[in-house]
């Protein structure tokens, strides 16, 4: 399993609009055969601040999670509301399904 944690910074006047960007986008990504987790979290501390936690099946799947048209459409819909670049991190699964009760 691959997980990309991808963190961003949101200019305060776009909240709004991109948590709704941002679950249109998260609805089609569980769709895809490859995608095992889609989540967008915010940060409590600085609510500009978010993190999407992403699980993919393999590398092809996040390959072809980058080509969908609803990647597409949200990277054009976010990009202006982004206060700094994106910035992923990639992590591999460890402990295989130790995912608890």
């Amino acid at each position: 399993m691959i997980h990309v944690h991808v963190h961003i910074r949101v200019k305060p006047e776009s909240l709004e609009a991109f948590v709704g960007a941002t679950a249109e986008n998260a609805r089609h990504s569980v769709e895809e055969p490859g995608v095992a987790r889609f989540e967008l979290i915010q940060s409590e501390a600085n609510p500009t601040e978010f993190v999407l936690m992403e699980a993919y099946r393999s590398q092809e799947a996040q390959t072809a999670h980058k080509e969908t048209a609803h990647f597409h459409a949200w990277m054009k819909a976010v990009g202006p509301m982004m206060a700094g670049p994106r910035r992923a991190h990639r992590f591999t699964s460890r402990v295989p399904d130790a995912h608890g009760p």
